[in-house]
């Protein structure tokens, strides 16, 4: 085996029963009882028995999220040494990828990831918007139908997630308009998200500098590994950089799929997704048809 990776996945990814079978594992069991804790809320609950509506909530989905990505982790360091090259999180997995790293506690990072859903809820209540993936065009072909779509509104590109699948976020109008130019240019596919805001855009902006105290707060310490920071696809250890990248984060675009090709070409030839189910993997499995990539996500996985 060559370099590691490890993945965590972001909103979307939540689904009823992820975190139960981990949670009789004695470090998992004590993030859950930390999480009721700190949100106050039977949180272990919400994740094991739903209901599926509530769990998919934007302020309940994050910190459930980070909550089970963080519980898997500690999973899996209870079987095996982990002693990964590097780290990432997509979207809010940047999170879970920040208490891989150790530049911030799992109580801190749970207390953010609060105060970011809360702040989004808020920011798309203001300036309500939409998303929508773009499946079988190239980046430049929907960053230029994003361009053209401005006429009717806000409109960005939001998550470059893997070849041939872009995601486009923004008012609803300007995001009806960009996908109506995609498939006029080819697009395989456009399929609306169902989602609570238009997450990742302009529209956002509001809820990252409201965000950016609160992180700034945080005081994170240098990372023990390299995060891929999910704005830049580069390489981050300063505990100083990581409130300005976070902060920009919540409107800016995940590059997710440039970070992936940085791991590969140095050397991470195996991808470990630390969460709920294998969408990170599934995508993987698209920009690299050699990597290798494995979920964590229940005991038979720790085997």
């Amino acid at each position: 085996m060559g370099r590691v990776a490890l993945l965590f996945p972001g909103q979307g990814s939540q689904r009823v029963g992820m975190g139960r079978e981990l949670s009789v594992l004695e470090p998992a069991r004590r993030l859950f009882e930390e999480a009721c804790a700190v949100l106050g809320c039977d949180l272990a609950r919400l994740c094991f028995e739903g209901p599926e509506e509530e769990l998919g909530l934007t302020l309940n989905a994050q910190p459930a999220l980070y909550t089970v990505s963080c519980a898997a982790l500690e999973a899996l360091r209870s079987r095996v040494a982990v002693e990964p090259f590097a780290v990432a999180g997509h979207s809010v997995g940047e999170y879970a990828a920040h208490y891989a790293a150790g530049t911030i506690g799992f109580g801190a990072g749970l207390g953010l990831v609060r105060r970011r859903a809360e702040l989004m809820h808020e920011a798309a209540s203001r300036r309500p918007g939409t998303m929508a993936a773009v499946l079988g065009l190239d980046a430049e072909a929907v960053r230029a139908v994003c361009e053209e779509a401005r006429s009717a509104g806000i409109v960005a590109v939001a998550n470059y997630n893997c070849p041939g699948q872009v995601v486009i976020s923004g008012e609803t109008a300007a995001v009806e308009r960009a996908s109506g130019l995609a498939r006029e240019r080819g697009a395989r596919r456009v399929v609306p998200l169902a989602v609570s805001g238009a997450f990742h855009s302009p529209l956002m902006v509001g809820a990252g500098d409201a965000l950016h105290p609160f992180l700034r707060a945080a005081r994170f310490r240098q990372a023990r590994v390299p995060i891929v920071v999910n704005v830049t696809a580069e390489y981050c250890r300063s505990g100083v950089d990581f409130a300005p990248y976070l902060t920009m984060q919540v409107s800016g675009s995940v590059r997710w799929e440039e970070s992936m090709r940085r791991l590969l070409s140095d050397g991470v030839d195996t991808f470990v997704e630390l969460g709920c189910g294998d969408v990170l993997a599934g995508l993987l499995r698209r920009i690299s048809r050699e990597a290798r990539a494995v979920s964590v996500q229940d005991l038979a996985s720790l085997d």
